[in-house]
């Protein structure tokens, strides 16, 4: 029987080194925090682009975000669609505005622009292009100094994303309702770039254009058109 006991329990134990080492190869960083950091290298030399982002968290809420970042001009041009479906009848919610440094145009219904008196962002441009140079997460381009600390990174395949070759590669954190995220970030093949991120929680697929090239605005006549720079990437 004692010898019996001890076999079971060997093999108890055999099965659950297997199982965390398959949870380990499956969760392990396999290289890829050598590729974001070269991505967080990139990022200190992004001085404008584009994101644009569409979300359903919880199946009842829809949402379309645009940012145009222009680091030179101290430009931050947002846009944002919300719907909320868990009311009958579903709410809608619209807001398009302009931060120049300081100063914050807000788009009002009939299309005119108005200097808001009281802005409260400060300078969003400075903020985000600051967090960029510094190498820290701008809480715009995906969170890779995050990612690397904390993530579990694993190399997926190659593709194509708006015409640009990129690599995806799948993330899992801690954090979203059920404990654990899991993202995904295409990863341009020649610049190191993010070109387009997941959130599974949130149901969101985002894109990342523009890099460092000069963004024309359409907002108030306030805002002068170019130049930031010409410098295109991939």
């Amino acid at each position: 029987m004692g010898e019996r006991y001890w076999l079971w329990v060997g093999a108890r134990l055999l099965v659950g080194v297997a199982l965390v080492a398959w949870v380990g190869s499956y969760l392990g960083k396999g290289g890829g925090e050598k590729e974001f950091q070269k991505t967080l290298e990139a990022m200190k030399d992004v001085h404008s682009f584009r994101v644009q982002s569409s979300g359903n968290q919880a199946g009842i809420q829809h949402s379309e975000m645009l940012w145009e970042v222009d680091c030179a001009r101290h430009i931050v041009h947002y846009q944002m669609h919300l719907v909320n479906t868990s009311v009958d009848p579903p709410s809608e919610m619209k807001q398009d505005e302009f931060d120049v440094g300081i100063t914050e145009f807000d788009r009002q219904s009939d299309g005119t622009w108005t200097n808001v008196k009281y802005p409260y962002h400060g300078d969003p441009a400075k903020a985000y292009c600051s967090r960029l140079a510094e190498g820290t997460d701008s809480n715009l381009l995906p969170q890779i100094a995050t990612m690397i600390k904390r993530g579990y990174i694993q190399k997926g395949e190659k593709k194509m994303v708006s015409g640009v070759r990129c690599r995806e590669w799948l993330v899992a954190m801690r954090g979203g309702p059920q404990g654990l995220e899991h993202d995904t970030v295409c990863l341009g093949l020649n610049d190191h770039l993010p070109y387009e991120m997941t959130v599974d929680w949130e149901f969101s697929h985002t894109s990342f254009s523009d890099y460092n090239t000069t963004i024309h605005f359409d907002g108030p006549d306030a805002i002068a058109q170019p130049v930031s720079t010409t410098t295109t990437t991939n």
